[in-house]
């Protein structure tokens, strides 16, 4: 029974916790002891036993769908069915018909992912030699081998590579967005394996590790072997998602497999999201059910009283079964009531839904404006339940790398000995805007340039030409103070692989500029200066690392003099420096403000000249520090520091951390939408809070920016809560939250605050660990809430998806998440909406994503067009549908009164079974698909249309109320008018129309004209399809009610079809037609008169908007794009170095060496530069004015 439910996907047993991770290398008999999991993975929901009961089971959670088989139920039996049984089957089939078909459909495609990743081959080492294995046939404990561009199979730990030091380079982007390499190394122990088949089938090394997890970033683990233990860390691992580069092969021990790797513990557990709309809809269920039970009361306990009153007149030819009385009449009545009036929640309205969302979904895959042409990538609805809420958000939490940013680095600017180099001017001195048709730099005098280097500015190179030997002695400073690695595959072809790309471009620039990194040995650097080789002698890195912020190397040139070359952030480096540098840094600092302004990358350079003796005192000191077992970095820091003083300052560098195009103007258009934008980056503090002003989160307009960077909690507190009392004075120390409890949930929201003027805040890692504490969330969210823009640094994938769930869980705010890598699945996962980037990064974040797209701009099209439009849809979709169901169900009611409450209908049979499936199916529907109330430009030239839906002003409980109100003076109208006019009234002819089935037309007729009239009125914006849909509905009932009410439908159906005659009979009467076009007025007229009085005296802002739309002659143009105004900023960014300590130990150990004259094909070639070619949308700033109507 246990297999048979396991075969099912239903687990029997709860699996137990692990708590460590033992194993042996190549023993899978010991391995499959401990029940690992395989390599396989599975992201479907169902198999082909769970798929009918689990998604019958999730769809009878929607409240009206288990209704509806309750009505089934009731119209089977026979005392109380006034309706035929056939009214609400076929409904309910098509509805969990279409949902079936679309989650068979979407879960067909996860299982098709899965086999085409689980069936991927892998040469594995059993019994003694390599075997092409699938992926999925992996088990923990193989030892697998993989080359150069393959995707690593499972989680490894490194065992040997075809690299010198057993490195090997492996890119990540499928799990952080990141393109540069990363370096991984071997044990030593392991790496002496080499490719040698037969060792490595005799390793038998145990490995004792943390159990499976979701931090990227750490590994604790212990390797045995042959009685030795060593420490493994995380660089001694390969993740799952990463791809081998520059090595030719690499073996590594299987360490975790499938569901147990870091990617797949990320991916998180996939959550069944639901709109804001749909919870609403199902608290108006339950109200609604109540109303109806409460009408069914009145109308039953109504039939009571007739039954005793009246009841017993009617007897001799309506005689009472036996048994029966006024009470029994009574409780039959009630449920034939429920069944009459099940109109007020049509099962349609659930089919209308899912049609709407789907056709709003594929707009969003056919909009041409969001697809990517450089990378082939049209944008993707991947969840098509969700479209609505794009029009709701208020909150964006969004990763950097890969998403903001395309981490790609280039060198824009640079001061040199007080000289400013990289703007462009005009003859007349005036600064010109940098564009494409900008004449370049011509690098052909430099064989060895990098043709992909693009510079502006002549003047930088004619002053290396001409010998000036501060720009020289810059540009050798750039080419030799790096721990980047060269590799040259043929002559003159020359890659750098570094471990930041700042790094990468500071060094291409020395490149182009005539000073070539060509080769290094841990010994000694070689350059090639204006052409003339040269070699250096390196004496000693002093490495790079987060308290330091610089990096020094020290040098002996060729004629033997000695030199420290020295480069860091620019307030660690003028803290260091000569006295008789301070006049030319003042003149740097200047520079540094106005690159900070553009949102550069700054960077200050210095060198110094070093004494011999002086200098070989110190490096026995150093050879003491860096051999010492106890406190070895503080010694090493302390010698640094003596010899890292007195230096004489070359000038600054600036580095463009490439945004993608269009971030900041669509930053500044979702800001002008009250849409606050949180970024949650892995990256270093500098390094967000420069791309938090480089693309227009942080600027210096605002009041302040708060920095929380304490180390324990109590600071932490202190610092949140300065920053809160700064905002807003007369905030109070308990959180303003209002409690509520709606069908037995609990439920508290933090409401805002009010603070005058714009805040951002900055917060670390390390603080917000602190910060996510239980008692600390809320002072927390405070703070941040308070600020128009919020930046954490440092964040892991976990603590991402903690803040977005702190924020939705006690806001009352939409959240979205975007983000491009493994590290932010949790991230989208976890908030109402989750956006997946999909370009040349990898594919994880949108494999678990509900939209896509390639470009970050493109997410203010999705939200301020596509959301925008589709959440007016939506709500104009449950306004009308809510009015013409409570409009056609109360006129019932009223009917009720005049009919002995005997739950006799008002309508004909087939009106009411075709109403909502015919009749009023089709208008709707284009009104919901094709409605806008601006078009697109409008939409994006006013982004404050976006503020009603985050306020849910288009559909609420206080909307539906009105909607109730409106729909009972329309049904009073439609019943007494009709009514008085049918009573006692003849044809011209003299002969007698007040019958019921006459009236019953009438009625129909009225109301059907009327919803059609209010359909109108509600629809802004009219195509061919809507006036097809609503003439040809109209058309289509007068046809159908023709052809029922016909003789010769009467004699082949006499029981289906009774009301033979009746449409000729009445429809030919002027007095008929009067009263329709009476009933249809009078329910017209109030709605015109509100909206008249409402926008002449209280216009909303899409009333305002429509104004000027109509007094526009034309379609707004988007303007010339305005050249950004020079900005000086006190303000600068720290050097991003990389997130780690550098390789300086590595560049000196004499084994990272590459085996010399090696001859291969380009391992990886260079692509072309990801910069999208095609142009951002941009839009002029508009504010809102205030318009007269």
């Amino acid at each position: 029974m246990g297999s048979l439910l396991s075969a099912c996907g239903i687990n029997v047993k709860k699996k137990k916790v692990e708590e460590e991770r033992h194993l042996r290398a190549n023993d899978r008999e010991f391995n499959l002891s401990f029940k690992y999991a395989n390599n396989a993975i599975k992201t479907s929901k169902y198999n082909v036993f769970t798929f009918l009961p689990l998604n019958l089971f999730e769809q009878f959670q929607r409240l009206a769908n288990a209704y509806f088989v309750f009505l089934l139920i009731l119209q089977l039996i026979p005392q109380i069915s006034s309706l035929s049984w056939f009214t609400t089957v076929v409904p309910l089939l098509l509805v969990l018909s279409i949902t079936l078909a679309k989650d068979l459909s979407d879960d067909i495609t996860r299982h098709k992912n899965d086999n085409h990743v689980n069936n991927r081959k892998v040469e594995v080492l059993i019994d003694g030699e390599l075997k092409s294995e699938k992926w999925m046939n992996v088990q923990v404990g193989d030892i697998v081998k993989l080359e150069n561009n393959e995707f690593v199979t499972a989680d490894l730990l490194l065992l040997s590579s075809s690299e010198p030091l057993n490195l090997i380079y492996i890119e990540t982007a499928e799990l952080d967005g990141e393109t540069n390499l990363k370096v991984k190394q071997a044990l030593t122990i392991t790496g002496d394996l080499g490719n040698d088949i037969q060792r490595l089938a005799a390793f038998s090394g145990e490995v004792r590790c943390e159990p499976p997890n979701n931090r990227l970033d750490k590994f604790t683990g212990t390797l045995t072997v042959g009685g030795e233990t060593l420490s493994l860390d995380n660089d001694r691992i390969l993740l799952r998602g990463c791809t081998l580069r520059n090595t030719e092969w690499c073996f590594g021990l299987v360490v975790f497999g499938g569901p147990d790797t870091k990617l797949m513990q990320n991916s998180g557990k996939s959550i069944f999201k639901r709109t804001s709309i749909d919870h609403l809809m199902n608290v108006l269920v339950i109200f609604i059910f109540g109303f109806l039970a409460f009408m069914c009361t009145i109308l039953s306990i109504g039939n009571a009283i007739w039954e005793y009153q009246e009841g017993n007149s009617f007897i001799a030819f309506l005689p009472r079964a036996d048994g029966a009385n006024a009470s029994l009449s009574a409780f039959l009545t009630f449920w034939s009531y429920v069944i009459i009036l099940n109109t007020v929640v049509p099962i349609s309205l659930y089919v209308s839904v899912e049609i709407l969302r789907l056709g709003n979904s594929y707009f969003i895959d056919w909009d041409r404006k969001m697809y990517h042409v450089k990378s082939d990538t049209p944008a993707q609805a991947r969840t098509t339940t969700l479209n609505e809420e794009l029009g709701q958000i208020k909150y964006i939490f969004s990763d950097k790398t890969g998403t903001l940013t395309q981490n790609i680095m280039t060198f824009n600017r640079c001061s040199i000995n007080g000289k400013s180099y990289g703007e462009v001017v005009d003859f007349a001195g005036q600064r010109v805007e940098v564009t494409e048709k900008t004449e370049k730099v011509d690098f052909s005098w430099n064989s060895l340039a990098d043709p992909k280097f693009y510079f502006h500015d002549h003047k930088l190179v004619e002053a290396v030409k001409l010998g000036s030997p501060e720009v020289q002695s810059f540009f050798r400073l750039l080419a030799l103070c790096h721990t980047v690695m060269p590799e040259e595959k043929t002559e003159g072809e020359l890659f750098y692989q570094a471990q930041s790309p700042d790094e990468g471009a500071l060094v291409t620039a020395a490149r182009n500029f005539g000073f070539v990194f060509r080769s290094r040995t841990p010994e000694t650097i070689s350059v090639v200066e204006m052409g003339v080789p040269t070699t250096y002698k390196l004496l000693a890195v002093l490495d790079f690392n987060n308290v330091r912020k610089r990096m020094s190397v020290i040098v002996r040139n060729p004629e033997g003099k000695l030199t420290l070359y020295c480069k860091g952030a620019d307030t660690i480096i003028f803290e260091r420096l000569h006295p008789s540098s301070t006049k030319l840094m003042e003149v740097t600092t200047e520079h540094l403000n106005e690159y900070a302004g553009e949102g550069l990358r700054t960077l200050a350079l210095a060198y110094k000249d070093l004494d011999e003796d002086k200098f070989e005192e110190w490096r026995e000191r150093h050879h003491e520090a860096s051999t010492a077992l106890d406190d070895r970095e503080a010694k090493l820091d302390a010698i640094y520091e003596e010899i890292e003083k007195d230096l004489l300052l070359l000038g600054a560098s600036a580095v463009e951390d490439k945004l993608q195009d269009g971030v900041p103007q669509t930053i500044e258009q979702l800001a002008k939408a009250d849409i606050k934008i949180w970024v949650l980056t892995g990256d270093k503090q500098e390094t967000a809070e420069n791309i938090g002003y480089s693309c227009n989160m942080l600027r210096e307009e605002m009041k302040e920016i708060f920095i929380v960077a304490a180390n324990t909690a109590e600071e932490v507190r202190e610092e949140l809560v300065n920053a809160r009392k700064k905002m807003s004075p007369e905030s109070g120390d308990e959180p303003p939250i209002q409690k509520s409890r709606l069908l037995g949930k609990k439920s508290q929201v933090l409401e805002d605050e009010k603070v005058d003027g714009e805040y951002g805040l900055v917060i670390n890692g390390h603080s917000l660990a602190f910060a996510l504490q239980k008692d600390m969330q809320l002072e927390l969210l405070r703070t941040a809430c308070m600020c128009q823009a919020v930046i954490c640094c440092r964040v892991t994938p976990l603590q991402k998806a903690q803040v977005v769930e702190l924020v939705k869980k006690n806001k009352k705010a939409v959240t979205l998440a975007i983000g491009d890598g493994a590290n932010d699945v949790s991230m989208i996962k976890t908030a109402h909406i989750g956006v997946g980037i999909s370009g040349q990064e990898g594919m994880q974040a949108v494999l678990s994503s509900d939209f896509s797209f390639a470009q970050f701009r493109y997410l203010q099209r999705l939200l301020l067009v596509h959301g925008r439009w589709s959440y007016l849809r939506m709500c104009k979709f449950l306004r009308y549908f809510f009015y013409k169901n409570f409009t056609f169900t109360f006129v019932h009611f009223w009917y009720g009164f005049f009919c002995g409450f005997s739950a006799q209908t008002v309508y004909d049979e087939w009106f009411i079974t075709i109403y909502n499936l015919m009749y009023t199916a089709l208008p709707v529907i284009g009104l919901s698909l094709f409605d806008q109330d601006v078009n697109d430009r409008w939409s994006f030239q006013y982004p404050q249309l976006y503020a009603p839906g985050q306020l849910n002003q288009y559909f609420s409980k206080m909307a539906f109320a009105r909607i109730l109100l409106h729909s009972c003076y329309s049904s009073l109208i439609l019943f007494f008018v009709p009514w008085a006019a049918m009573c006692d009234t003849v044809r011209d002819d003299g002969k007698d129309i007040a019958d019921y089935q006459s009236f019953a037309l009438l009625a129909q007729t009225c109301l059907l004209i009327a919803v059609s009239v209010q359909l109108g009125l509600d629809t802004y914006y009219w195509t061919a399809v809507n006036q097809f849909f609503l003439w040809g509905s109209l058309s289509v009932y007068f046809a159908v009610t023709f052809t029922m009410y016909s003789n010769g439908m009467y004699l082949i159906f006499t029981s289906s079809f009774p009301f033979i005659g009746t449409a000729r009979n009445s429809l030919n009467q002027p007095n008929v037609w009067l009263t329709i076009l009476l009933t249809t007025i009078l329910c017209s007229l109030p709605v015109v008169a509100k909206r008249f009085l409402f926008i002449q005296l209280k216009p909303t802002i899409n009333d305002k908007v429509r104004h000027k739309v109509r007094q526009a002659k034309a379609v707004p143009l988007p303007p010339p794009r305005k050249f950004p105004r020079r900005r000086i900023s006190t303000r600068r960014s720290g050097y991003a170095f990389s997130h780690a300590r550098g390789y300086g130990d590595l560049v000196t150990s004499g084994r990272f060496l590459r085996i010399p004259v090696k001859t291969r094909p380009t391992l990886f070639p260079h692509s072309e530069t990801p910069v999208a070619d095609s142009t951002p949308q941009t839009y002029r700033t508009i504010f809102e004015e205030a318009q007269s109507p």
